[in-house]
């Protein structure tokens, strides 16, 4: 193991860990930093659970044999792909990044492959599963699983006779080396907009995370249509690209877009050819997820007659433009768009189709970036024909601070709005303001059944609550 020292291998280990709580007889337990707490504090507590050996970057005195480091977060990727018996060896990785489109684009690149017979596992925000199987239920919130669940489900897929993984890779997850020591058959950047500026700090950093994926990916594609997507290649450190959107210098793009409630329509140019291309879900953006998701799948040698087909296979995905069945003279949708570019793409969608008027209900997460609060603001209230700013998941913060400043954002604008803070009682107002042939948008929760208040998860499932609401 590269890099772990020689005592290793004179300790039986029966697994690894790095919560205290989850120590077994015979562990090793690893400290590792994290943002609330520090593993290191809890090194004497792992001892006394039965560690055999302990993992650290300071110096500690656990009673226990200990092994010093520089990364620890490095060090539980190594120690649990060996544990594993290198599972992702056996996979042919591919990895989809950027700050929208993540999620769908590795369900059309899974509805590709199994379109060409591939038995494929997807790892992302909405479940692990490999096939219709659903693999260790997601019970935390990151996007990409830490370093050991990662391997964990490698393995666990290589045991159900996967041949490829399609998995989200957050800029966390490359930043915190959740994904060292994997290998990527081929990786996807889908654009960068305004996000997750709480931890990266500057665009700048945010990009150079995401960017990390390519030097570990042996191809690659990006949306090179985007500014984030051209630095990617300038960079140089994939020597494969496959450039694609819809503008000058791709390699790979749509042209003729037609999109209505029912899909998107478009021709997909590749060396040449036009072919003719379905899929179901709305929005330009959908068209660029199709592109991208298009061009791994041609990247790793599929057929461009099997990529159509998969496309048009691919039904939607949960949380994304999704429509809520109400028997209703008015449309409700729920999306995640919960970023400034995400919320824009999905009300441009609505209004493309949308025959009376589109009614976004939004807010925006506590104890994340700020700076957004009132873009988002002002971009519902340009957009939309009508906005109500409520809460998502405030977390820690005073949900009423959170909606004054995205208010701030609003009041830059004409549009009309409302403020009502708490999200069950917005949604009811929302669907009793609908009028026939209006579009209701339910924006920034998508999948998510739970909405965090505090440090607490609560049970909070859109589609029930609109349900309730018209049952009264």
């Amino acid at each position: 193991m590269n890099n772990c020292p020689e005592e290793i291998k004179g300790i039986e280990i029966t697994g690894i860990a790095y919560d205290s709580r989850k120590v077994a007889e015979g562990n090793i337990f690893v400290c590792i930093k994290g943002y609330e707490t520090d593993g290191h504090k809890f090194a004497e507590s792992a001892a006394k659970n039965g560690a055999a050996l302990i993992i650290a970057e300071d110096k500690i005195d656990a009673g226990v044999p200990v092994i010093y480091v520089k990364s620890s977060r490095k060090t539980i990727a190594e120690l649990a792909k060996r544990f594993y018996g290198n599972p992702s060896e056996k996979l042919s990785l591919i990895g989809i990044t950027g700050t929208n489109g993540k999620t769908t684009i590795t369900y059309l690149v899974k509805s590709i492959l199994e379109a060409a017979g591939k038995r494929v596992g997807v790892i992302g925000t909405n479940q692990n599963i490999i096939g219709d199987k659903l693999l260790l239920t997601k019970s935390t919130t990151p996007t990409t699983p830490n370093a050991l669940e990662l391997q964990q489900l490698f393995n666990e897929m290589v045991n159900n006779g996967a041949e490829y993984v399609v998995m989200e890779v957050s800029s966390h997850a490359l930043e915190l080396d959740r994904v060292y020591g994997c290998n990527f058959s081929v990786g996807v950047f889908t654009n960068l907009t305004q996000d997750h500026l709480d931890f990266h700090i500057t665009m700048e950093n945010y990009l150079n995370a995401k960017a990390k994926l390519f030097a570990i990916s042996e191809k690659g594609v990006v949306n090179y249509d985007d500014e984030g997507g051209k630095n990617i290649v300038s960079k140089g450190d994939c020597s494969d690209i496959l450039k694609v959107g819809l503008g000058e210098g791709c390699e790979l793009k749509a042209e003729n877009i037609n999109i209505t409630s029912r899909g998107s329509d478009f021709d997909m140019i590749y060396n040449g050819k036009r072919y003719a291309t379905h899929i179901q879900i709305p929005g330009q953006f959908s068209v660029y997820n199709a592109i991208c998701a298009a061009g791994a799948a041609l990247q790793i040698g599929i057929d461009m007659e099997t990529v159509i087909e998969g496309l048009a296979n691919a039904a939607g995905v949960v949380g994304r433009v999704e429509v809520v069945p109400t028997d209703t003279d008015y449309t409700v949708i729920i999306d995640y768009a919960h970023s400034p570019d995400g919320l824009e793409n999905v009300i441009n969608c609505v209004k493309g189709f949308a025959e009376g008027r589109v009614i976004t209900l939004f807010g925006c997460g506590g104890d994340r970036d700020n700076t957004k609060r009132p873009v988002m603001g002002e971009i519902a209230g340009r957009l939309s024909d009508f906005s109500i700013i409520t809460s998502d998941n405030p977390r820690t913060e005073d949900p009423e601070l959170i909606v004054r400043e995205i208010e701030e954002g609003m009041k830059r604008t004409n549009g009309e709005y409302i403020l009502i803070t708490d999200r069950r009682e917005a949604i009811g107002y929302a669907l009793d303001f609908a009028k026939k042939d209006d579009v209701i948008i339910l924006a920034g929760k998508g999948q998510e059944t739970y909405q965090i208040i505090g440090k607490e998860k609560y049970d909070f499932d859109e589609r029930i609550e609109v349900y309730k609401h018209l049952k009264k």
